[in-house]
């Protein structure tokens, strides 16, 4: 993975995490947070550009997503 990929998945890993501690329903907020983290780790070791992009894409609307919540 380029360094640029990396710092771009790292940003988008913290955003998602501090996005997701303003739920203020305690069991949304931590649901939130073991999917962010579990989703991560099962995908940390992909090495094919194309699925990272992909991958990447489907954070970015989540981010949306936990944005608009």
């Amino acid at each position: 993975m380029a360094a640029s990929s990396r710092a771009q998945v790292l940003r988008l890993y913290r955003a998602l995490l501090r996005e997701s501690q303003r739920f203020s329903g305690y069991n949304y907020r931590t649901y939130a947070i073991r999917r962010i983290r579990d989703a991560f780790r099962e995908n940390k070791n992909i090495k094919d550009s194309e699925k990272i992009e992909e991958l990447v894409n489907k954070a970015k609307a989540n981010l949306e997503v936990v944005r608009r919540q």
